[in-house]
C-alpha cells in the first residue's frame, strides 16, 4: 500500500483540473478514486482547503455515496445486488453467506488483500436474480455453492 505522500501530487493534479468547474467535489471524488482506487483519508484535508470546505462536509459526501472507498480495494471486487428482485430471490442468503465465507462485512477487505465486498443497487440482471459481479464479470442465480464456485476459481487464477 502506498503512503499518501507519493499519492498527494495524483490528488493535487485532480484538484487542479476540476477547481474552476461548478459542483466541482463528486467530480474530484470520482478522478481520485478512479486513478487511486480510493479515497486516502489524508486526502480530505488537501480538498476541503482547495474548494473552501470544511473537513467534515468533504467526509459527509465520502461517506454518504457507497460507491466511494477510503480504504484501498482489494485484488477482486465482489458486488453483490441488493435490488428488489434480486432480495426476491432470496440475495439476503447470498449476502450472509460471501460475508462468512469471506470473513468481512461490505465496504471491506479480506486481509489477504484479496477480495472486496460491495453491495451494489442494481445490475441489470433481474430475470437471473440473485445476481452479483466480480470485477466487471456479471454473474446470475448466484447461490452459495455458485459462489464457493466462483470464489476458488479467482484464486486460483493469477
Amino acid at each position: 500500500m502506498q503512503d499518501y505522500q507519493s499519492q498527494k501530487p495524483i490528488v493535487l493534479d485532480i484538484l487542479d483540473a476540476h477547481r474552476t468547474m461548478p459542483g466541482n467535489l463528486l467530480p474530484i471524488l470520482h478522478g481520485i478514486q478512479d486513478t487511486l482506487g480510493y479515497i486516502p483519508a489524508a486526502a480530505v484535508e488537501d480538498i476541503a482547503k482547495a474548494l473552501y470546505l470544511s473537513k467534515a462536509e468533504v467526509h459527509g459526501v465520502i461517506s454518504f455515496y457507497h460507491y466511494f472507498r477510503t480504504t484501498p480495494p482489494g485484488k477482486h471486487t465482489i458486488r453483490i445486488c441488493r435490488a428488489e428482485s434480486c432480495q426476491a430471490m432470496n440475495s439476503k442468503a447470498l449476502e450472509h453467506h460471501a460475508k462468512q465465507t469471506l470473513g468481512i462485512d461490505f465496504h471491506e477487505t479480506t486481509p489477504d488483500e484479496h477480495f472486496s465486498l460491495e453491495p451494489v443497487y442494481c445490475l441489470g440482471n433481474c430475470a437471473c436474480s440473485p445476481s452479483m459481479t466480480i470485477d466487471d464479470e456479471v454473474y446470475g442465480r448466484v447461490t452459495p455453492e455458485k459462489f464457493d464456485q466462483l470464489v476458488a476459481a479467482c484464486k486460483g487464477a493469477k
